[in-house]
C-alpha cells in the first residue's frame, strides 16, 4: 500500500469525485474514527472511545458526524469555518491499493480546541490514548499536552508510525514523542524507513522492532516501548520486555477479500479492545487480526452488528 498527498490540480477531483471513471463513492470515517469504531464494535460498548479532530463546515463534515454517531464513537470535532473537510481517493488494482489524500481541514486542528473544558474533560477521564503519526504534521503541541498528561498520571500513551514519509520527513517530531510512547504500531515498510533514516543499516523487521522497543523512555507506565509491526500476510512482530515474538496471520481466500482499505487501523482498534481489558498481548494481537479480517471482507470500512470473537 502506498500513501500520497494530493497536488493542487487534483483537489477539485477529490472534492467532486462522485462518478469519476468507474468509481465507487463512499463517505465513511477517517482513520482515527475507524480505529475507534473497531474498538467500540469489539467491546460492544457505544461511546467507549472518544475522538477529537478537525472537519470543515460542509456536506462531508456533516456526513462524518452522522457516520461517527452511527458507529458509536463519541466525536468532538473542531469545525473550521473556511476549509473544507478532507477527502481521500483509493485506487485498487486487484487487492493492491494506493491512497491519495487531500487533507484540507484535517491540517487545521488547533490545540485551543483540545484545551476547552468539555474536551479536556475527555482527556482527563481517559486511561488510554492513541494518536496516529499523521498528527505530527498538524498539531504537535496537542500531542505534547496529551503525552505529558499520560506520563504524569501513569496512563497508557500510544502512537502509530503511520506512513514512511512521516518517518522520513518528520524525524525530529517523531523522536520528540517516542520517549512518552508505551505502545507503538506500524508496518514493515514504515519500520524499514525508520531504520534507514536512523542509520541502523538493517531491514530485518524483528531487529528493528527490538531496537525501537529499547528507545529511551522519558517516563510513563512502561519501562520499555511495546512495538507491534504488521507485515501484510506475513507474521506480526511484537517486541516486548527485550524479546521478540511473532504471530502468524490466518490468510483469507482471495475471493473473500472485498476492500483492504482500513485494515491496518482496524487492527489497532481490535488490539486496543483487549488491551483496555488488560488481556494478554496474545489476545490483543488475535483481536486485531480478527477486526482487520472482518473489515476487508466488506466495502467501505464497515462491520456487521456484532463480532464473533472469543
Amino acid at each position: 500500500m502506498c500513501s500520497y498527498l494530493v497536488m493542487d490540480c487534483f483537489g477539485t477531483l477529490l472534492q467532486n469525485g462522485r462518478g469519476v471513471l468507474d468509481s465507487k463513492y463512499l463517505i465513511g470515517l477517517g482513520s482515527y474514527d475507524i480505529t475507534g469504531h473497531a474498538a467500540d464494535w469489539m467491546l460492544q460498548i457505544p461511546g467507549a472511545t472518544s475522538y477529537i479532530c478537525c472537519i470543515g463546515k460542509d456536506k462531508f463534515g456533516e456526513e462524518m458526524k452522522k457516520n461517527s454517531k452511527l458507529a458509536g464513537v463519541n466525536v468532538q470535532y473542531y469545525e473550521d469555518e473556511s476549509t473544507p473537510t478532507g477527502t481521500c481517493a483509493v485506487c485498487f488494482v486487484g487487492h493492491k491499493r494506493s491512497l491519495v489524500a487531500n487533507l484540507l481541514a484535517a491540517n487545521c486542528y488547533k490545540s485551543e480546541h483540545l484545551k476547552r473544558p468539555e474536551n479536556w474533560a475527555l482527556v482527563d477521564k481517559a486511561k488510554y490514548y492513541y494518536i496516529a503519526g499523521f498528527f505530527l504534521t498538524v498539531s504537535p503541541d496537542s500531542i505534547q499536552l496529551v503525552s505529558e498528561h499520560a506520563a504524569t498520571h501513569d496512563k497508557i500513551f500510544m502512537m502509530n508510525l503511520s506512513a514512511s514519509f512521516i518517518c522520513e520527513f518528520y524525524k525530529d517530531a517523531q523522536e520528540k514523542f517516542l520517549p512518552y510512547v508505551d505502545f507503538l504500531f506500524g508496518n514493515e515498510a514504515e519500520a524499514k524507513t525508520f531504520s534507514k533514516v536512523h542509520g541502523w543499516e538493517t531491514e530485518n523487521v524483528e531487529e528493528i522492532a527490538l531496537r525501537l522497543s529499547r528507545w529511551p523512555k522519558a517516563s510513563g507506565t512502561h519501562k520499555r516501548i511495546v512495538v507491534i509491526l504488521t507485515q501484510g500476510v506475513d507474521p506480526i512482530v511484537v517486541a516486548e520486555d527485550g524479546k521478540v515474538k511473532t504471530f502468524p496471520v490466518v490468510l483469507l481466500p482471495k475471493d473473500k477479500i472485498v476492500d483492504t482499505n482500513g485494515a491496518g487501523v482496524a487492527f489497532v482498534g481490535g488490539f486496543l479492545s483487549q488491551l483496555v481489558q488488560e488481556k494478554p498481548i496474545e489476545d490483543s494481537v488475535r483481536a486485531g487480526c480478527y477486526a482487520a479480517k472482518v473489515i476487508i471482507q466488506r466495502p467501505g470500512c464497515t462491520y456487521p452488528e456484532k463480532p464473533d470473537f472469543n
